[in-house]
This record gives structure tokens, sequence and C-alpha cells, in this order.
């Protein structure tokens, strides 16, 4: 590509807007335009990035077997109401009328669309197993769509799923998926982790993420020292904590008149936090109140919270509903001698606890020397309801670590809950109708441009992994005007390098060299080779790598060893 004939727009300044460095640089490079809150216009520069991304998704979804398709993003009510997820999935879900008062959505997700496909279309085991994907556009509407494309509200996807027999076939289906979201991501050059994951809105039984690992990222993943162990901080769990320690103090009452929080009350007694146990008022689905008790050095899950029985949509209880149940206000709760039954669900960590504090149920008191069975029944459920943090032991002997990272890719085993919902069975090699077992898998393939650039990037700007890159190697010629020869050189090295299959970029706009380079450091072409009349007249071309170290002066052949094309 000569870069005269291209569209390249770049700025030395810093969008005021734009939080994160992938945002900042996306806009600095023109890969990106704003036209709306969460809209964005791709221009030749970025979607050439975008297209290489595309190429190696369909390249490994290809190799793993999948068939490649095209759903509409526009789907009709319909089918979002036989899944039940019409009003479940959310403000995110962007619905509208057409002329003739029909609702549609925009599409977010294709679970239902697929399986109506393939309720249509397949009728027999002979046709499974089989898995069809699509790479296209989904709309989800964000409440606060930031970060650039991250997390934008229209974005480019790729979707996949696959039916078969059984939960056996669905479960190897799983893992070749698995493998080849690994592939896609190592061939990218993208340092990554696949973590256990919970289902979320989709459902299943079984989910991983995959995380592009850098600090700006908005997800915390938690990871064992000890083995692979790794998993989002929304399912990780520490190791079980040891046995419960006999009681060794009597039950008393403290004064701790201004003291609402377990910080506060803490330092008051002069005692470690993870010695004290915050109390959660909750009324659960059923409208029953329910008392959480966490560690006071330890903050709730609401996930996990959430999948306890009775818990499903849980939510924070009133300041009428806590005196009714506990007779006090908040910031002195506890589970000792509530006004009303209540359920008493205690994480591990404290129900493993003795002579721990709590709120003494009366304004200006907490309780110290509590212990299970002595002062308080034993809780009527034990669960992991809090989030890990770094240092928790883990299961395999090792120790968790928190990490930061940004989702790229999720994987699902749905099951039957589609399938089922939707009505959708083929016949069985006896005749009998069976219905499918479903997995889904998701790629942002617009996302992992987004996410390279946090992971790869310095001061002068974007440092692409070579996959990724709008071109491999920038040629850049010094004065061509005054001098035919450079012209002449530079161009035949530019069509060299055409006709050895590398994609190269000819920068023939006859900038001075400080503002050229700045621009082909600022678009990160991992390879800049420099034409100019010294180097001529010694033989040499000068060669820089994007990544890093100084610049050499390389005759043609050891240019081309540096290249990849010869072997050395």
């Amino acid at each position: 590509m000569r870069l005269s004939q291209f569209h390249l727009h770049t700025s030395k300044e810093t969008p005021a807007d734009a939080e994160i460095v992938s945002h900042q640089l996306m806009l600095k490079a023109g890969m990106i335009r704003r036209l709306g809150a969460g809209l964005y216009t791709w221009s030749p520069l970025g979607l050439r990035v975008l297209r290489k991304v595309e190429a190696v998704v369909r390249e490994e979804m290809n190799r793993a077997g999948a068939i490649e398709l095209l759903m509409p993003s526009v789907q009709p009510r319909e089918l979002w109401e036989e899944s039940g997820r019409w009003t479940k999935f959310g403000d995110q879900l962007l619905t509208f009328q057409d002329r003739k008062d029909a609702w549609y959505c925009y599409g977010p997700t294709h679970e239902e669309v697929i399986t109506d496909f393939a309720r249509g279309e397949l009728s027999s085991y002979r046709q499974l197993p089989v898995t069809f994907f699509q790479i296209q556009t989904k709309f989800r509407d964000e409440i606060r769509p930031r970060f650039g494309v991250m997390r934008a509200r229209e974005f480019l996807m790729k979707d996949a799923y696959s039916f078969d027999l059984d939960d056996a076939g669905m479960a190897r289906q799983y893992q070749t998926m698995y493998d080849a979201y690994a592939r896609i991501f190592t061939r990218l050059g993208l340092r990554f982790r696949a973590v256990e994951a919970d289902t979320g809105a989709i459902g299943g039984s079984a989910s991983h993420e995959f995380h592009v690992l850098a600090d700006s990222g908005e997800d915390a993943i938690a990871f064992s020292t000890g083995s692979d162990y790794a998993a989002n901080v929304e399912l990780a769990q520490a190791a079980e904590p040891g046995p419960r320690p006999a009681p060794a103090e009597p039950m008393r009452r403290v004064d701790t008149p201004t003291q609402r929080t377990c910080d506060d009350v803490a330092a008051l007694l002069g005692i470690p936090l993870a010695r004290t146990v915050r109390t959660l008022a909750l009324v659960g689905e059923d409208g029953r109140f329910v008392v959480a008790l966490l560690r006071g050095d330890h903050a709730a899950n609401p996930i996990k919270l959430a999948k306890q029985p009775g818990l499903g949509d849980y939510r924070l209880a009133t300041e009428a509903e806590i005196a009714e149940h506990l007779g006090s206000e908040p910031g002195f709760l506890g589970p000792v001698a509530p006004k009303t039954a209540v359920r008493v669900i205690a994480d591990r960590e404290v129900a493993a606890m003795a002579d721990f504090v709590v709120g003494a149920n009366a304004t200006g008191f907490h309780l110290a020397g509590v212990n299970w069975g002595r002062d308080l029944p034993e809780p009527e459920r034990v669960a992991d309801l809090r989030d890990v943090v770094d240092g928790d032991r883990a299961a395999d002997g090792g120790e968790i670590r928190i990490a930061r990272g940004i989702e790229v890719g999720h994987v699902f085993q749905l099951g039957r809950r589609y399938a089922e919902a939707m009505g959708f069975s083929v016949l069985d090699e006896h005749g009998k109708a069976v219905v499918p077992a479903m997995g889904c898998y998701g790629i942002g393939v617009s996302r992992i441009v987004a996410a390279a650039i946090e992971q790869n990037h310095d001061p002068a700007g974007i440092v692409w992994p070579e996959p990724m890159a709008p071109w491999r190697v920038a040629v850049c010629p010094i004065n061509p005007k005054q001098n035919p020869d450079v012209t002449e050189a530079a161009e035949a090295l530019y069509r060299e390098l055409g006709e050895a299959g590398v994609d190269a970029l000819l920068d023939d706009r006859g900038l001075r060299p400080g503002p050229m380079f700045a621009d082909i450091e600022l678009i990160g072409i991992p390879h800049r080779v420099v034409v100019s009349e010294r180097g001529l007249a010694a033989g040499t071309f000068e060669y820089r790598a994007r990544a890093g170290g100084e610049s050499e002066n390389l005759d043609r052949g050891s240019l081309r060893v540096r290249l990849g094309l010869d072997a050395s």
C-alpha cells in the first residue's frame, strides 16, 4: 500500500474524553471515530486491523470444523418469548417496533435464532454433531458505554453454537472450541489466561472466560501459584478453612457508641479485623428475611450470594424490615437473638470462627466472644459467599494471586435450556425424539483490537503483535524528491517485499523524517526500513523493530534475514 493513496489521519493531541490507553491511541492513530455514545466508525486503518483479527478467528473456526453462516441482527420478539428472555435479559436488550407494531430486538446474542434455524434444518442424529458460527455486529444497550470499543454498544463478535446428541458430545465440542480459542489468542500474539467463570444470563452448566492480561483490565481474575487453576473472582474459591477452634472467651456486651463499621469496632477493641463479623440484612426472592455473615475483612460476592437457595433475586432489606426482624438500626446488626426467626447463612470462614465480634442488635453495642452452638444456633447454611483476596490459601496448596484481565472470549456448555424451551428435538438411531445438547462460544473481535493495545504500547504509540498489524513493514524514504536514487531504491524494496508476500507500506507522502517516523510508530508497524542517500552510499538500509532496540544498518541480505525472508 502506498500511503499517499491511503486515508491516514493521525493526531498529536490526546483526546480529553478518552480514559484508557487503547481509546486514546485508537483516536490518535485515526483508527476509529465516534458517531454517538458507544458507536464508532472504523476508519480504513482500523478496519485493516479488525480484518486481520477476523481472519485468524475464521481460520481457526474452520480448522475446528465449525460451519459459517450469517443470521439477521434484527430478531422478532416471539423467539425471545419462547426462550423466556424477552423480559429477563434486562435493559441491555434494545427493543423497537416496525410499522405494523410488531416488536423486535437488535440482537445482543443469537441463541434463539440459531435454535430456530436448527429446529428447521436438523431432524436426525445423523446430522449431529454440528457447529455453526458467524462473525457479525451485535448491540447491547450499555448503561454507560465507555473506553472506546472496549465497552461499546455496537461491536463485532464471533459467535458459534454446537449441537450434540448427548452431554458427552457437548463436552467434547466444548473442549474443541476451548482449544481453538487458545490457538486464536496464541496466533494473535497475546498474553492471555483461560479462567473458570459464571454462566450468567446466557446460562449453562460450565463456562470459561479468556482474558487478555493487562493492568487496565476491568475484570479481576484469581489464579493459584500451585497449579494451573484460574477463575474469575465471581467464581473463584479459596481452600476450605481449618477446623473451628474451641471457645476461649465468654460472650460479653461491649460499648461501641459511634462505631458502626467492622474497621472502627476492631480499632476500638484493639483486635484484628479478621475477628469481626459483618452482617448483611437481605430479603430473598420468596420475601423471607435473611442474615448473611462474612468476616469483617472480606467482601460479599453478589453472584455467589444470588446462587444460594431463595436468594436468586435478593435485595437489601429496608431499615423498617431490619427493625422488624432484628430490632436495631444498621451498624449494630448481628445474628444473636433476633426479634423474629430469620434465616442465617454464614460464609465458610465465619462458620469456622470462634470468639468473634458481631453487632448486638442494639444501638451503640456489639457482642464479643461469640461462639456457634453456645451463644447462637449453628447457621442454617454454610457456603462460600465472598470474594477471594490476594494471598488466600488455594485448594491445591498454593496461594491465590489476583491479576487484571480484559475478557475477549467466553465458552459455555448450554445444555438443553434453549432447545427444550423452543421445542427442538431430533430422532435418535431408535427413532426416539431426543433434545440436543448445545454449546455457545463467543469472541469479541473488536474488543480484541483494544485489548491488544492495552497490552502492547509505549509512549510513542501502539506496538502491534505482527499478526494484528495493519502492515508488517514500513518502507520510509528520506528526501526522495531531492534524490531519484532514493525513490528508485525505496520503490524496488517495496516491490521486492510485495513479491515475497510481505504486507508492506511505502510512505511516499514526502514528509520530513520526524513526522513520518512519528506516524509509523504511532500506528504500530512492527518493522521500519529507512532508505536514505547516506545508506545507499554505504550499501545499507536503516532497520528498526517497533518492539524495541536500536536502529541497525543492514545490507540487503541481512535485511531479508531480519524480516524473515531468507534463512540466516
